[in-house]
C-alpha cells in the first residue's frame, strides 16, 4: 500500500500549479534544444542548473526532466527533415528517416518517429516504477565499501566506452575525482589545493564546471559552422497518421527496441547515443527483408525513435538507486540532487516519511506526462516547429554567451566562479581537439565527494578487510570486464578485418617509419602528468584522513598517465569514438574558416567576461549583445534591437526582480564612485 501511495502522490506532486508550470517552461526549453543543432541535451542542462536553486525538490526534477525528456523526440524533426541530427542521440534516425523525406514521405517518417517516441517514453516510465520494488532489496544490502566500488565501477565504464582510447578515458576519470579534493576537507577541516584563496574553501562548484565543460566548446564549435541550421524550406508533410499506424502496426519491434534501450541504458554510460544503434541494427536484423533499410524503411525510424526515449528510464535506474551517473545528462542531472540537499541510495527507495519514494514515482510521471505534451503539440505544429531551424547560429550565440556567465555567477554570487568558467571551458575544448573524453572528468567531479566519503567508512569501520567483501569482489570484477572487454573486443574486430583485407605496402610502409614524436597530444599528456605530481606532493602534508582519497586516485592516476605519455611519444595514436558520448569533434568548414572563426568566438568569450567586469551585468548584457550581433553576425537593425532589447528584458525580469541577484558593480563605476 505504501508504494501505490507513493505512486498517487508523485503524481499529485507533478500537478501541482507551480510544479506543473515549470515542467512546461522546461518542456519548452527542451524543444528548441532537441530541434537546434549545436545545443546538445547535456550543455543545455547545464545551462538550466543554476535555476533550480529557488526550487523545491519536486520543481527542480520536474523543470530538468521535462526538458531532457523531450530533447530526443524535438531532435528527430530534424533529423527526419534536413538529414542533421538534431541531438547527437538521433543520428541513426537520418539512415532511414531523411531517405524518406527525399523519397515525399517526410510525413510518414514524423509521424512514426514521434509516436514510436511516446510508446517510448511510457515504456521507460513504467521499467523505472517496476524497477524500484525489485531493486530495493539490493540496494539496502550494500554498505559504504560497495557504493565506494559502485563509484568507481560508473566511472570505469563510461571511460571504457571512450572507443579505443580507454586509457585517456580512465584518466580523465581521475583527473575529475582529483578536482573533487579541492577544498577543506569536510572532517578534519584541512585546506586540500586552495592556495590560499578563500573562495576555494568551498571547493570547485559544480555548475561553473559544467558549463565551462560544455557550453563554451559547443558555444565556438556553433560559431565555426557559421551557417543557419536548414538550408532548405520544409515542403509538405502529408500522411503523418500513416506513420502513426505504422507505429501500432509493427507494434512487437517497437516494444522491443523500447526494452532495449531502457536495460541497456542501466549499465554506465551506455546512453542514447549508442542505444539508437543499437535499436537500429536490431530491427535490421530481425527484419526479413534487409535490403529495405537505408533506402527509406520505416522500421528503421520506429526502432530509434523508441530506443531514444526509453534510454532514459534506464539512466535513471542506476543514477536513483546507487548514486552512480549513467551518462552526462545523469551526471548533471545528478549535480541537481546535491543542490537540493538529496543523497541518490536506499532513502529514495523507500516510502515517507523515512525516504522520498514519492519523489522518485515524480520523475516517472514527469517523463511520461512531458513526452505526452510534446507528442501533441509537435503533431499540431510541425511545421512551424521545422521552421525554428531557420536561425541563425550568430543569434544564438551571444545569449548563449550571456547565460553562460550569468549562470556561473547565479550559483554562489562570486564573482571568481566566472574566471573557474572560462578555465574550464578551456580545458574542455582542449581536450575535445586532443581527443580527449569529457564526461569521464564531469563524474569523477560528481562523485568524487561521495567515494571518498564512502571510502573513508569503509576503512573506518572496516581497515582494509572492507576489500574481501564478496560484494567488493563482484563489482570490482565487473569494473575490470567493463575497462578491458571492449579493448579486446575491438583488437578482435582489428585482426579480423586485417586479415580480410591484407595491409598494402604503402600502410605497411607507413606504419615502419612511424616513431617517436612530440606533438600537441605529447604536450597535453605531460601537462596531465606534471599537475598530477604536484598536486601529489603537496598532498603529502595533508595527514591520513585528508590525504587518503588523493592518494588512492592519484597514484594509479599517475601511473595511467604515464602510459599514456608512452603511447604518445611512441606515435601510437588512436582515434577515440566519442558515440558514447554523443560528441562530434567534425568541422564541416574549410580549415582555415575555422580557425579564424575559432579566434573569432574565443576573443568574443573573453570580451564578453571583460565587459561585465568592468561595466557589470546591468550594462554589459546589453552592450555585448548589440555589438555582437551587429559586428560578427552582421544582423539587420531590427533584428538587433528585438533580440537585444529581450535578452536584456530576461535578465532584467528574471535575475534581478524574481530571483534577486546581488550583482557586483563593474570596476569602472566603482573607480568613478571612488574619484567622487
Amino acid at each position: 500500500m505504501d508504494m501505490v501511495a507513493a505512486l498517487f502522490s508523485g503524481l499529485a506532486q507533478v500537478f501541482n500549479w507551480s510544479t506543473f508550470s515549470l515542467m512546461i517552461v522546461g518542456i519548452a526549453i527542451g524543444f528548441v534544444v532537441g530541434i537546434l543543432p549545436g545545443l546538445g541535451g547535456p550543455t543545455a542542462m547545464a545551462l538550466m542548473l543554476p535555476f533550480v536553486f529557488k526550487m523545491n525538490a519536486v520543481e527542480a526534477f520536474a523543470f530538468l526532466l521535462g526538458m531532457t525528456a523531450v530533447t530526443a523526440t524535438t531532435g528527430d524533426i530534424t533529423s527526419v527533415l534536413f538529414g542533421v541530427p538534431g541531438e547527437p542521440t538521433t543520428a541513426s534516425t537520418i539512415v532511414d528517416g531523411h531517405s524518406m523525406a527525399r523519397n515525399g514521405e517526410a510525413g510518414r517518417a514524423l509521424g512514426a518517429v514521434l509516436m514510436s517516441s511516446l510508446v517510448g517514453a511510457v515504456f521507460a516510465g513504467f521499467a523505472l516504477g517496476v524497477a524500484v520494488p525489485v531493486i530495493r532489496p539490493l540496494v539496502l544490502s550494500f554498505g559504504s565499501p560497495e557504493f565506494f566500488m559502485m563509484a568507481i565501477l560508473g566511472i570505469s565504464f563510461v571511460a571504457a566506452l571512450s572507443g579505443e582510447d580507454a586509457l585517456k578515458g580512465l584518466v580523465a576519470g581521475g583527473i575529475g575525482l582529483m578536482f573533487a579534493t579541492i577544498g577543506l576537507d569536510p572532517i578534519s577541516g584541512i585546506q586540500r589545493y586552495t592556495f590560499g584563496q578563500l573562495f576555494l574553501w568551498d571547493g570547485i562548484g559544480l555548475v561553473p564546471i559544467t558549463i565551462g565543460f560544455y557550453a563554451i566548446p559547443e558555444t565556438i564549435e556553433l560559431a565555426v559552422l557559421g551557417t543557419s541550421i536548414a538550408k532548405r524550406e520544409v515542403g509538405e508533410l502529408g500522411g503523418v497518421m500513416e506513420g502513426v499506424k505504422d507505429t501500432f502496426r509493427h507494434w512487437w519491434l517497437v516494444i522491443r527496441c523500447s526494452a532495449l534501450g531502457t536495460f541497456t541504458a542501466i549499465i554506465p554510460g551506455m546512453g542514447a547515443a549508442t542505444t539508437q544503434w543499437l535499436a537500429y541494427a536490431h530491427a535490421v536484423q530481425s527484419s526479413p527483408d534487409k535490403e529495405r533499410f537505408g533506402k527509406g524503411d520505416v522500421r528503421g525510424v520506429l526502432g530509434p525513435g523508441a530506443a531514444n526515449n526509453s534510454t532514459l528510464g534506464g539512466s535513471l535506474i542506476t543514477t536513483i538507486a546507487f548514486g552512480v551517473p549513467a551518462s552526462v545528462v545523469m551526471a548533471i542531472l545528478l549535480g541537481a540532487f546535491i543542490i537540493q540537499g538529496i543523497v541518490p541510495g536506499p532513502d529514495m527507495l523507500l516510502p515517507p516519511p523515512k525516504g522520498k519514494l514519492d519523489l522518485t514515482f515524480s520523475f516517472v510521471w514527469v517523463i511520461i506526462i512531458s513526452n505526452a505534451i510534446t507528442v501533441a503539440v509537435c503533431f499540431l505544429f510541425l511545421k512551424q516547429l521545422a521552421k525554428v531551424t531557420q536561425v541563425r547560429g550568430a543569434i544564438i550565440i551571444p545569449i548563449i554567451l550571456i547565460l553562460i556567465y550569468l549562470g556561473a555567477f547565479a550559483e554562489k554570487n562570486a564573482f571568481e566562479d566566472m574566471v573557474i568558467v572560462l578555465f574550464f571551458g578551456g580545458l574542455g575544448w582542449v581536450m575535445e581537439k586532443m581527443e580527449w573524453p569529457r564526461p569521464p572528468v564531469l563524474l569523477g567531479l560528481v562523485l568524487g565527494p561521495l567515494a571518498e566519503n564512502r571510502l573513508f567508512l569503509s576503512t573506518d569501520n572496516y581497515g582494509l578487510a572492507w576489500l574481501h567483501r564478496p560484494g567488493v569482489m563482484v563489482i570490482f570484477a565487473l569494473t575490470l570486464f567493463g575497462i578491458f572487454y571492449p579493448m579486446i573486443k575491438k583488437r578482435r574486430e582489428e585482426r579480423e578485418k586485417t586479415a580480410a583485407q591484407p595491409v598494402t605496402q604503402t600502410e605497411a610502409l607507413e606504419t615502419a617509419v612511424t616513431g617517436m614524436r612530440f606533438g600537441a597530444a605529447t604536450a597535453f599528456s605531460l601537462a596531465v602528468i606534471m599537475l598530477l605530481s604536484l598536486a601529489l606532493w603537496q598532498s603529502r602534508n595533508f595527514g591520513y584522513r585528508a590525504g587518503l582519497f588523493p592518494w588512492v586516485i592519484g597514484i594509479p592516476t599517475l601511473i595511467l598517465a604515464l602510459l599514456q605519455v608512452t603511447r604518445d611519444i611512441a606515435g601510437k595514436k588512436k582515434k577515440a569514438s566519442t558515440a558514447a558520448y554523443g560528441e562530434s569533434t567534425e568541422v564541416t568548414v574549410d580549415p582555415e574558416v575555422a580557425k579564424k572563426r575559432t579566434i573569432a568566438v574565443i576573443l568574443w568569450t573573453i570580451g564578453f567576461f571583460l565587459a561585465i567586469w568592468f561595466l557589470s551585468f546591468s550594462y554589459a548584457v546589453p552592450l555585448t549583445i548589440l555589438l555582437y550581433l551587429k559586428l560578427a553576425g552582421k544582423e539587420k537593425w531590427p533584428i538587433t534591437i528585438a533580440v537585444t532589447f529581450f535578452s536584456w528584458l530576461f535578465y532584467w525580469g528574471l535575475f534581478e526582480k524574481m530571483l534577486n541577484v546581488p550583482f557586483p558593480e563593474g570596476l569602472l563605476i566603482s573607480l568613478i564612485k571612488g574619484g567622487q
